[in-house]
């Protein structure tokens, strides 16, 4: 007697196994030219430059190898390290706190629905998209100690205004205030978080007689924190690679007031030809960041709140 038996037809799974292995490259295919740009333009010269700040590398000539030296001159025999760091932290005390308070109150004011919020909107981010050369050339017309637009507006109150750029008390003060004409991407930045809030939650305190101050430090402020410490980062990174405005209008003087720690390791770079040492001033500067970065994030956790959360603060 025959017995039947039927046997199910097995299905090779190479074919299956080679569709899955082709999806998986193809993402990476469409991101292939952002990652040989990363590789080519971003880390390769980084990795280059960390490896000729051991070197005595002039653009021209022999390159040698002399270890550490770059670092010791820069710390003990380089007076203009430490007048540029200064300068530099004298710059972010005053630019970060002002930046930060001028974007944010910019996007409470465009937040609120009036009529032509969008002009404004426009308005208040162009500055952040012209060119740092030619809003340099505008500042230095406006900045003029003799023609210039805003000694004329003073004139007009009996204000003999000081020639800003010249004038060693007034030049870094002039650099603050130019640089925080294009806080524009940071305005957007802090509306979209401001859009972002639950607007039940200002529902909610005016039925229980909350005012507008009130509600600002306990909802607006707590909720709007996560995006004030992306901001703060990238505030603290933009203040110590000012370069532009204090290159085109005062080349870091008066009497090296505006001398600024970018210009610093540029001039050393472009101007004396030393690669090498300019490198190590570029990893100074770069260690100096992290170091803030990682700060801010540190006591993050004692001021940023998000969204559901609950946070118990120890007193």
């Amino acid at each position: 007697m025959k017995t039947n038996v039927s046997v199910a037809p097995v299905h090779s799974s190479i074919p299956l196994k080679k569709k899955r292995q082709r999806g998986n490259v193809v993402p990476y295919l469409f991101i292939s030219p952002w990652i040989i740009g990363f590789l080519l333009f971003t880390l390769g010269p980084l990795i280059f430059s960390l490896i000729i700040s051991f070197f005595d590398w002039p653009i021209v000539g022999p390159k040698k190898f002399i270890g550490f030296d770059n670092y010791k001159t820069m710390f003990t025999d380089d007076p203009l390290f430490w007048h540029s760091l200064w300068v530099t932290v004298k710059f972010a005390i005053l630019f970060v706190p002002l930046n930060i308070i001028l974007a944010l109150v910019l996007a409470i004011l465009l937040n609120h629905k009036v009529k032509g919020s969008s002009l404004f909107r426009t308005f208040f981010y162009v500055p952040s998209v012209i060119s740092g050369v030619a809003l340099a050339m505008i500042w230095g017309w406006v900045y003029n100690g003799e023609y210039g637009i805003l000694n004329y507006i003073l004139s007009l109150f009996g204000i003999t205004g000081p020639d800003w750029l010249n004038d060693t008390s007034w030049a870094l003060g002039a650099m603050v205030i130019a640089s925080l004409w294009g806080q524009g991407t940071m305005m957007l930045i802090f509306l979209a978080g401001l859009k972002n809030i639950p607007k039940d939650l200002y529902e909610a305190a005016e039925i229980d007689g909350a005012g507008k101050i009130y509600m600002f430090f306990k909802i607006t402020l707590p909720l709007l924190t996560p995006t004030l410490l992306f901001n703060i980062i990238t505030t603290i990174i933009s203040a110590f690679q000012q370069l532009t405005l204090a290159l085109v209008l005062t080349g870091g003087g008066p009497l090296q007031s505006t001398y600024f720690y970018a210009m610093y390791a540029y001039e050393n770079a472009f101007k004396y030809f030393k690669m090498g040492y300019s490198s190590a001033n570029s990893w100074f500067m770069f260690l100096i960041v992290l170091l803030l970065t990682l700060l801010v994030f540190k006591t993050s956790g004692a001021w940023v709140y998000y969204e559901n959360e609950v946070k118990n603060k120890k007193k």
